[in-house]
């Protein structure tokens, strides 16, 4: 080759490497247009800067994975309802230990100051996310210093809070989303300083209502929404239109919601599987979320002592006084005992745990074994006349009559009222064709083997799909409304036919509790209570979906 041939060579690479590293380091240019974007002049606006999500307080990462979902142990109870299956589980946040009662506190003072309960119109809106302090008291026992100090004595301040209901646990997670976003939109200058302490009835923040109608968040108070100062930037068009006033989900300022786990998750991230890959632990082997197959802990310095809080036996909540098998009598400070592989304390003992799905005997991997639950109830905004979406006010409040007969707000003012999808979402659909699916392939008509004979003798007509699920597991039907001088009338259903309490209002709770004996601390067992009521032995922690990435550290963008 000669030396002409060569220098073009050369000069081709560098030319071709310099168009390379040219569009590679071009952020700000579409690859789909060549338009400009995140421009001074205008046009799309995206956080094309965003690495990852960041972990929410008090949450921790879990990485998603497969694992065998269901019971290691002999099914002495005979309940036939934690079957091993195979599933896959989406990477996600815990909370690192359950709800304790000073979080709870914080919830409820904001729900004092904000809705004052000597207000009538409020006054059913903190009394209805109060926890049952009764819950402590027993018919042979005394217990009056848990039922008058539990929750509110800072003595018991780091305890998981009790006597919450899977309803009131489900609105403190919605409550603390809110929270956490308002602080984010706060902290990235696009609400002003602090004002996180203005929020009053008619004028606080709400996460969906800022996505999808910004200028009603505050009750419209545009110097909150719209700081003079900002620390983001706000651009204008050609025409000196400003753009880009508001967040949006392209910022990555608005962080996904916390809920409660699924089922499935609160599983996968109780057996605490990270750093353990044998056979036997994937193959669904593990019994505890500890290594071993014992209670007590077999390290050297501690040896012997238990590794939970949990009833050790009949008349035995925590061993000999001077030294205790456990270290409580009842519940225990969160984070008392070690961590399991993913950093989750108490995932075994201390409280039970609610979690989001409604139960059913079975777990119906046949239809699904990615991201696992049962409950999914679609529904979308409430839509004015005008197109605008439909915001909760204080004379709209909508408040349910429980089963209990205790009263609970529907909707805040605030919030964007929600209804059922319809048509429009379903039509031709394939992946789900209504909006409440919690009984779906579970008593709904085309799968009840009754559909036939599916005739509700006492109506005397052809039974809904509720009444099937009811008719299929026989529930008894409480009834409790109100007459008009505002008296509760509760109607108890005395039929002695009923076969069953499962129905679409029992919900799933996981792990054994300071009440509980040692073959419930297995992540596998599952029992359902109803979701309206409450007891001193169940609480919650709250989880998060992750956006990106499965593993951390792996969201880098391409240039």
């Amino acid at each position: 080759m000669n030396m002409k041939k060569v220098v073009l060579l050369l000069i081709l690479a560098v030319s071709v490497t310099a168009v390379s590293c040219k569009r590679s380091s071009s952020k700000n240019t579409s690859r789909a247009t060549g338009w400009k974007i995140n421009s001074k002049e205008g046009g799309f606006q995206y956080n094309e800067k965003f690495k990852e999500q960041e972990t929410a307080p008090g949450l921790v990462f879990v990485e998603g994975g497969t694992f065998t979902m269901g019971k290691v142990q002999d099914d002495v109870m005979h309940d036939w309802n934690n079957n091993p299956n195979q599933q896959h589980i989406q990477s996600f946040y815990m909370d690192e230990s359950e709800v304790t009662n000073f979080m709870y506190s914080e919830y409820l003072y904001w729900l004092k100051s904000t809705y004052p309960p000597s207000e009538e119109n409020f006054k059913a809106i903190y009394n209805g996310a109060a926890p049952d302090t009764l819950v402590w008291r027993n018919r042979l026992g005394y217990n009056e210093v848990m039922t008058n100090n539990y929750l509110r004595h800072p003595a018991y301040a780091e305890y998981p809070v009790v006597g919450v209901s899977w309803i009131q646990a489900v609105e403190f997670a919605n409550w603390r989303s809110d929270r956490y976003n308002e602080l984010n939109l706060e902290q990235a200058g696009w609400l002003t300083r602090d004002a996180k302490l203005t929020a009053t009835s008619d004028a606080n923040f709400n996460t969906d209502t800022y996505i999808n109608a910004p200028t009603q968040t505050y009750g419209g108070n545009d110097s909150i929404i719209n700081p003079e100062r900002s620390r983001r930037r706000v651009q204008t068009t050609a025409t000196g239109d400003t753009i880009n006033k508001y967040a949006t989900r392209e910022t990555g300022v608005i962080s996904p919601m916390y809920r409660l786990p699924t089922e499935a998750e609160w599983e996968y991230a109780a057996l605490g599987m990270s750093d353990i890959r044998s056979y036997n632990t994937y193959r669904g082997r593990k019994k505890y979320p500890w290594s071993g197959q014992y209670t007590r802990t077999g390290k050297r310095k501690v040896r012997g002592d238990q590794m939970a809080n949990f009833k050790q036996g009949k008349g035995d909540y925590g061993g000999i006084a001077g030294w205790s098998d456990d270290g409580a009598d009842i519940t225990k400070q969160v984070m008392s005992f070690a961590p399991n592989d993913y950093g989750l304390y108490d995932m075994a003992g201390n409280v039970a745990e609610w979690v989001a799905d409604v139960y059913r005997p079975i777990v119906d991997d046949e239809f699904n074994d990615f991201n696992y639950y049962r409950g999914n109830v679609y529904t979308k905004n409430a839509i004015n006349d005008d197109g605008t979406v439909k915001i909760v006010t204080s004379d709209e409040i909508v408040y349910d009559t429980l089963s209990n007969g205790k009263i609970v707000a529907r909707n805040l003012p605030g919030e964007i009222a929600q209804v059922g999808v319809d048509e429009n979402e379903t039509y031709l659909r394939t992946n789900f064709d209504r909006s409440d699916n919690r009984n779906f392939r579970d008593g709904d008509k085309r799968s009840s083997r009754q559909y036939a004979d599916s005739f509700d003798e006492e109506e005397g007509e052809e039974s809904e799909s509720s009444e099937i699920t009811r008719k299929m597991y026989n529930s008894p039907k409480h009834n409790v409304e109100m007459d008009s001088t505002g008296t509760m009338i509760r109607e108890y259903d005395q039929s002695a036919k009923r076969t069953s309490l499962i129905n679409d209002e029992v919900r799933v709770y996981k792990g054994g509790s300071w009440k509980d004996r040692e073959y419930w601390l297995d992540p596998a067992q599952r029992r359902y209570f109803p979701q309206d009521m409450a007891t001193d032995y169940i609480g919650f922690r709250c989880a998060m979906s992750r956006v990106g990435s499965k593993s951390k550290g792996k969201n880098k963008t391409k240039n």
